[in-house]
């Protein structure tokens, strides 16, 4: 199966100019779900890592089932003010807009290995405050994993000496 063309594209959302990915319809179809996260557990099983971080929403999703497939810790990075605990933070811009994401202060002990995932590499905004964040904590990123990434946008010149594990790409249209 290719999981390209289980993904929808919005054009001009949500704001004129962008070509939105829509991963709902990837994971709306199971033979695509089931594909998409067997591809990151067969990436990982034989690593040693102790935690995935997922970054707020879609990266929940393959993130959580990648974490239970494993049998080891889920870590959410959410967008500010949706975290229960104390917090640290991280400000980043992307292609629409800047934001500030969370996450809590005892989530990741120093020396933790961990998997950072999201749906999509862009700007690479949203990933280098995850970076941020996990690093902030004395975590080891051992990879950074993307169902997409839109390399037109240049985010790997972001994200520094860190490795990335794509499942598919879209050039710029």
């Amino acid at each position: 199966m290719n999981l390209k063309e289980k993904i929808r594209t919005v054009p001009n959302w949500p704001i004129k100019g962008v070509m939105f990915r829509d991963i709902t319809t990837l994971i709306q179809d199971p033979e695509g779900l089931k594909e998409a996260c067997d591809a990151f557990y067969d990436r990982y099983k034989d690593m040693p890592i102790d935690k995935i971080v997922g970054i707020d929403a879609r990266g929940f999703i393959f993130g959580a089932v990648l974490a239970y497939k494993m049998g080891i810790g889920f870590v959410p990075v959410r967008k500010k003010g949706k975290l229960p605990y104390k917090t640290i933070e991280a400000a980043y811009t992307l292609e629409y807009g800047k934001s500030i994401v969370e996450m809590h202060e005892d989530a990741i002990s120093p020396g933790e290995k961990v998997v950072i995932i999201d749906d999509l590499i862009a700007t690479g905004g949203t990933i280098s405050a995850a970076i941020e964040l996990v690093e902030k904590l004395g975590g080891d990123i051992v990879e950074l994993a993307f169902v997409i990434e839109l390399p037109d946008l240049k985010g790997r010149e972001k994200i520094g000496n860190h490795k990335i594990f794509v499942l598919t790409e879209f050039e710029g249209e």
